[in-house]
């Protein structure tokens, strides 16, 4: 759960800048044109950090995998808990 309350942690703000974002126009309309490069350039890098963190998640997964698998094998030959190598 930790985890989970940590990934969530900094929606507030985010939030927050999209509501002003979403309002900003209304009020100063000619200030799209010149936020609207800053604006792509985070949505950039929100995806290039989204995807490493897919990354990075799949990679850890598939070597916890394999570890089960390890285990799994070693278990179904007998060499239960036993260190490798003894």
């Amino acid at each position: 759960m930790a985890l989970i309350d940590s990934l969530f942690k900094g929606w507030g703000g985010m939030l927050v800048g999209f509501g002003a974002g979403i309002v900003a126009p209304s009020i100063f309309p000619d200030a799209g044109a010149a936020v609207r490069p800053l604006a792509k350039r985070a949505v950039k890098g929100v995806l290039a950090a989204t995807e490493a963190l897919k990354a990075a998640a799949a990679e850890a997964s598939e070597q916890v995998n394999d570890l089960v698998a390890e285990v799994r094998a070693e278990r179904a030959n007998g060499d239960r808990g036993r260190p490798a190598g003894r």
